[in-house]
């Protein structure tokens, strides 16, 4: 039985929550919290295997809740909030910073049309993210003990990276680091939730210094730019440098597909590529990895210690696509130090 505790200060909300989530044979609500203080009590003394937590609680917000208990006792936490604002968009990858795994729109009750389809999503989230072997979070990252990669100097033309769950913040410490000039288009696909996107672009823009935007069609790679991958289409490019996005089968059950991108630019850029695949669950991007990296493509892949979820980088290392096993940092560092070379 996969143990869940629920932070929640609305009794409805409560009760909703724990008749969807004990409806499933596999789940057990084993407490409710109304506060953030009761929360922490709670998993100081009985520790969930995973939380569902509203953003707002009366005493504290959701950030400062999870990183107490990410820094005490780590649970895997889940952001369930009924209506999704732009700054709430913003707290939610706030919180994936401090260590929460998921976000999802809180199930309406019985008898409204998205009832059915978002509690099913609801445990589904919760089942999965009772996987994940969540560490503490002390800090951002610390991975002092590794050394910046020393990238082969050729003339690259290309970064394609590959996220999942607990990508955003990561992807905050790579692009936030890198300067305006950076004479690379960078393409990432992103596994999320629909209709975060536009906040997860919302929320990296602020930060940094490149432009970043949901990929379009035919759309001309620009240096200094980030193109996304919009929600059910996957991204490719062409050897024209441009944008192309498919609506074809998903691959490994996700569209858009990591492992897509990859193929894409291992096929049409060979070695002038550079692929970063970081932390996520499941295989996505492995073999895409492993396949630019038989073209002759710089390949990285993000380390244990800072990975959320070691699942997708671990499997491209097992499979030796990865040549650098970096944390975010480092990455960030290793690209720069690239752009010096060129430049």
């Amino acid at each position: 039985m996969i143990k869940v505790l629920i932070v929640e200060d609305s009794i409805v909300a409560q009760q909703l929550l724990t008749h969807i989530l004990n409806g499933d044979p596999e789940i057990q609500v084993i407490g409710t919290a109304s506060n953030g203080a009761e929360a922490i009590k709670f998993v100081s003394k009985t520790k969930p295997d995973v939380i569902t937590m509203d953003f707002y609680l009366p005493d504290a917000n959701g950030l400062q809740v999870a990183r107490e208990i990410m820094e005490t006792r780590p649970v895997p936490i889940i952001i369930v909030s009924a209506t999704w604002t732009a700054d709430q968009y913003s707290e939610a990858f706030s919180l994936m910073e401090a260590g929460a795994v998921g976000t999802i729109k809180r199930p309406p009750g019985p008898g409204h049309s998205e009832h059915e389809s978002l509690a099913l999503q609801l445990k589904q989230l919760v089942k999965s993210m009772s996987e994940i072997k969540v560490v503490k979070r002390s800090s951002k990252y610390k991975a002092k003990q590794f050394e910046v990669a020393q990238i082969p100097f050729m003339v690259h033309r290309l970064v394609a990276i590959g996220a999942s769950t607990g990508g955003p913040p990561v992807l905050d410490t790579i692009l936030s680091a890198l300067p305006a000039d950076y004479p690379y288009p960078i393409l990432i696909v992103q596994h999320i939730a629909d209709g975060f996107l536009d906040g997860l672009v919302n929320w990296l823009q602020p930060k940094c210094k490149l432009k970043i935007g949901v990929a379009t069609q035919g759309a001309k790679l620009e240096v200094g730019h980030v193109y996304i991958a919009p929600d059910h289409h996957h991204l490719g490019v062409s050897q024209q440098e441009r944008i192309l996005l498919s609506d074809d089968e998903a691959e490994h059950g996700i569209r858009p597909s990591v492992c897509f991108l990859f193929r894409s630019v291992a096929q049409n850029y060979g070695s002038r590529a550079i692929g970063i695949l970081l932390t996520g669950m499941g295989k996505d991007g492995a073999e895409g990895l492993q396949l630019m990296r038989s073209k002759g493509a710089v390949t990285i892949a993000q380390d244990k210690n800072t990975s959320a979820v070691f699942g997708m980088p671990n499997e491209a290392i097992k499979l030796g696509a990865a040549q650098f096993i970096l944390p975010p940092d480092k990455i960030a560092q290793s690209l720069i130090l690239q752009q010096t070379n060129v430049t």
